[in-house]
């Protein structure tokens, strides 16, 4: 017969957090994976066997619960005094390309917008159509219209520059 719970809480509590304690060290995170792993045993305790080792169970249980915050850290940001300025390898506005910088932003809003998706952020233009909410079609057509004023304009200044 299948002990109650609260029996089994006292009679594996100390176990399960060692466990805790053992994956995340001691603190706040081990003492929510012991609350979390009492929270998943409770819903799942009618459902288990009677002849289950409820002490494996539950250190098992306990084991994935810490597994599970470790990654959620790993996940989180983690605040920074100062980040480290990263020139970027296609430029920066206001540096050396400056004046491509300011006539992609003269550039209609469509335009101006399906170069930066499809030229600068890489996506192809069945992917960009979901930002713009368009066809891939009208997509293509904004970013070739772009180009082509792009080239005209540093064409016509005597300027020889890479495509953005």
């Amino acid at each position: 017969m299948k002990q109650p719970f609260d029996r089994a809480v006292k009679q594996h509590g100390v176990t399960v957090l060692r466990v805790c304690r053992a994956v995340l060290g001691p603190g706040a995170d081990a003492d929510d994976a012991w609350s979390e792993t009492f929270l998943s045993a409770l819903k799942a305790w009618d459902q288990m066997d009677d002849d289950t080792n409820v002490e494996a169970w539950l250190v098992r249980v306990a084991h994935r619960k810490a597994i599970d915050i470790t990654r959620m850290r790993a996940r989180q940001a983690q605040p920074a005094q100062h980040l480290p300025e990263q020139a970027s390898p296609y430029g920066n506005p206001g540096m050396a390309d400056e004046g491509v910088w300011d006539e992609v932003a003269k550039l209609p809003e469509r335009q101006r917008l399906a170069i930066a998706y499809h030229y600068l952020g890489g996506l192809r233009h069945t992917e960009a159509i979901e930002l713009l909410g368009s066809t891939p079609e009208a997509v293509r057509r904004a970013a070739a219209d772009g180009m082509k004023t792009l080239r005209l304009i540093f064409r016509s200044e005597g300027l020889s520059h890479d495509e953005p």
